[in-house]
């Protein structure tokens, strides 16, 4: 089977008429990409790396640092951001600080996570696709969470089980509402990750809620020396846990001193972007 590429998929966008309304292609410095346009904004989509350190790390000594992580590591997948493409590079559009009505919020939501996947699959990047969403947005469906997403994503001749929802840390602390979310999106062919606030909210994730995937603010671990614990706990209940927001060398390399697999941040996202322009 031939992968479909980016004007494939917005032509099959066209077939759901909200989406077919504001995903086009894009022109000029924006040709060869999806753009989402809404409420006189133009939106894109950016990718945050999330690496897995470990595939090569033995052979690497910590002096390596950052510079290595193209040389040892390999992608598990990348994290979608929405940008507002009139603005500086790489700014971020948060549609949670200007939109107060929750469906029309819901609709942007569906929009952008069909215009990550097209940009994302259309070019046939490997690897996971990790697609946030928000509190506000869970509350605001009731019920068969995942369900409305899969079929968008199986109408484009996609696979939902490359797509991990992450739950914000709000969800992950209510120990039936996890639990729900989790089986409903994986029912839906989902992967699902949970996002912690504090180490001790990992707590929260056992067998009633089988994430796929934990994830740690890296500052925030460092800083009440609790990532020896939290690798301990997450290899006990089998589930990969990434620590995010890593911001410079000095806390990549303490990460790496307790046998940390997965991270991310804007250290490794600068860093990628410089090699990949």
């Amino acid at each position: 089977m031939i992968p479909p590429t980016i004007p494939n998929l917005i032509a099959r966008a066209a077939d759901h008429p909200f989406l077919g309304e504001h995903l086009v292609m894009g022109t000029g410095v924006h040709s060869g990409i999806a753009l989402a346009r809404f409420d006189g904004v133009e939106l894109g989509s950016a990718y945050e790396p999330i690496f897995d350190i470990s595939v090569h790390a033995l052979a690497q000594s910590l002096s390596s640092g950052a510079e290595g992580v193209d040389r040892f590591g390999d992608e598990l997948g990348f994290q979608a951001v929405t940008q507002r493409l009139d603005g500086a590079p790489f700014d971020v559009f948060d549609p949670f600080d200007r939109i107060a009505d929750d469906q029309e919020l819901v609709a942007l939501d569906r929009m952008s996570r069909a215009l990550h996947a097209i940009n994302f699959f259309g070019a046939q990047r490997h690897g996971l696709l990790f697609l946030r969403v928000h509190e506000r947005l869970l509350k605001s469906v009731k019920y068969d969470h995942g369900r409305h997403f899969s079929t968008v994503l199986v109408s484009f001749g996609l696979n939902p089980s490359r797509v991990v929802i992450e739950l914000p840390a709000a969800a992950v602390a209510h120990k039936t509402f996890l639990g729900y979310l989790t089986t409903s999106y994986q029912r839906y062919g989902f992967k699902v990750a949970g996002n912690l606030s504090n180490a001790g909210q990992i707590l929260s994730v056992s067998e009633t809620a089988r994430l796929d995937f934990i994830k740690m603010d890296a500052a925030v671990a460092l800083r009440d020396a609790m990532v020896k614990p939290l690798v301990g706990y997450a290899n006990r209940l089998r589930i990969p846990l990434i620590f995010n927001r890593v911001v410079d060398e000095p806390q990549f390399v303490a990460l790496q001193q307790y046998d940390v697999r997965f991270v991310q941040g804007p250290l490794f996202t600068a860093h990628y972007h410089d090699r990949t322009v």
